[in-house]
C-alpha cells in the first residue's frame, strides 16, 4: 500500500529537515566543547541567531534545546539547564519577533555590522535572563549583586557572539537559504 502523500507534507519533517537540523546541533555542539576554555565565547548564540533568522523559530527552539542538553550532558546537566533553554528560548524570540522583518541573507556589509552588534546585545540579554532564573532557582537574595558579579563573563559572551555573528553569518546564511528551498 503506497503511503498518503498528503500527510507526508502536512508533518513538515522530512528527511532533509531533520538532517539540517542534525547537522545544525551537531555544529553547536562541537562549537560549544571546543570553545569551553574560554568563559562564555562559544559560536551557539551566533548560531542560533542566524538560524532563527533564516529558517525560523521552530528550527531554533529545536536546534537550542538539542545542542544545550547534548552538551550538558557531557559538561554537566543541572537546573541550570533550564535556564540556558528558557534564555536562548527568549533571545529567538526577540529574534525572530524583532530582528528577523529587517534581515535579507544577501545583506549589506553595513547592514551585517548592525546584526553583529544585535548578537553582541543578544549575549547581554542572554547574561540577564539566566541571572534572573539563576536568583530565583537557586534562592540568591541580591539579584543585582549576583548580576554585576557576571557582567564581564556577558560582555565576553556579547563580543564572541558578534565576532561568530561576523564570521559564521556570510557562510551559513546562503547555505541555510538554499537548503530552506529543498525542505
Amino acid at each position: 500500500m503506497e503511503p498518503d502523500r498528503n500527510v507526508r507534507k502536512t508533518v513538515g519533517f522530512g528527511v532533509r529537515r531533520l538532517a539540517l537540523l542534525s547537522i545544525l546541533t551537531a555544529l553547536c555542539y562541537v562549537g560549544r566543547l571546543m570553545f569551553q576554555f574560554i568563559p562564555n565565547v562559544q559560536p551557539v548564540t551566533a548560531v542560533l541567531i542566524i538560524l532563527t533568522l533564516t529558517l525560523g523559530m521552530a528550527d531554533g527552539f529545536i536546534v537550542a534545546i538539542l545542542s544545550i542538553v547534548l552538551t550538558n550532558f557531557l559538561l554537566g546537566m543541572g537546573p541550570w539547564t533550564i535556564a540556558q533553554i528558557a534564555s536562548f528560548g527568549v533571545l529567538i524570540l526577540v529574534t525572530g519577533l524583532v530582528m528577523k522583518p529587517f534581515y535579507s541573507p544577501s545583506q549589506k556589509k553595513n547592514s551585517r555590522i548592525l546584526f553583529a552588534l544585535f548578537a553582541f546585545f543578544g549575549g547581554l540579554l542572554y547574561g540577564f535572563i539566566i541571572s534572573l532564573l539563576t536568583v530565583k532557582m537557586m534562592g540568591i537574595t541580591s539579584f543585582w549583586a549576583y548580576y554585576a558579579a557576571g557582567i564581564p563573563f556577558d560582555l565576553l559572551h556579547g563580543l564572541g557572539n558578534a565576532g561568530f555573528y561576523l564570521i559564521l553569518e556570510p557562510i551559513l546564511a546562503p547555505l541555510l537559504a538554499a537548503q530552506q528551498k529543498k525542505v
